[in-house]
């Protein structure tokens, strides 16, 4: 039985980390839950939670473990899991 990853992308407008990993998500037909950090403060705050205070992102959640800033072929690959 195949089981697919659970992901978050928690994410903000203009950030150029943030279009470089939504760009690699469409180029491979890719959809996780997204998350704008300027439009929902629990988003922000997790970040927060996570980035030693900071509001980095792209910050993304894959199975419940928070990765600041990963690699996009990271989070594709966890979306492609089965």
């Amino acid at each position: 039985m195949s089981e697919t990853a659970e992901v978050t992308v928690y994410w903000r407008p203009g950030c150029m980390y943030c279009m470089r990993l939504r760009a690699t998500l469409r180029l491979h037909g890719l959809r996780p839950a997204m998350r704008n950090i300027w439009q929902d403060q629990e988003a922000a705050a997790f970040v927060r939670s996570v980035a030693d205070g900071n509001e980095t992102v792209p910050t993304v959640v894959i199975d419940g473990v928070a990765h600041v800033n990963p690699a996009p072929r990271l989070v594709v690959d966890a979306l492609r899991r089965s």
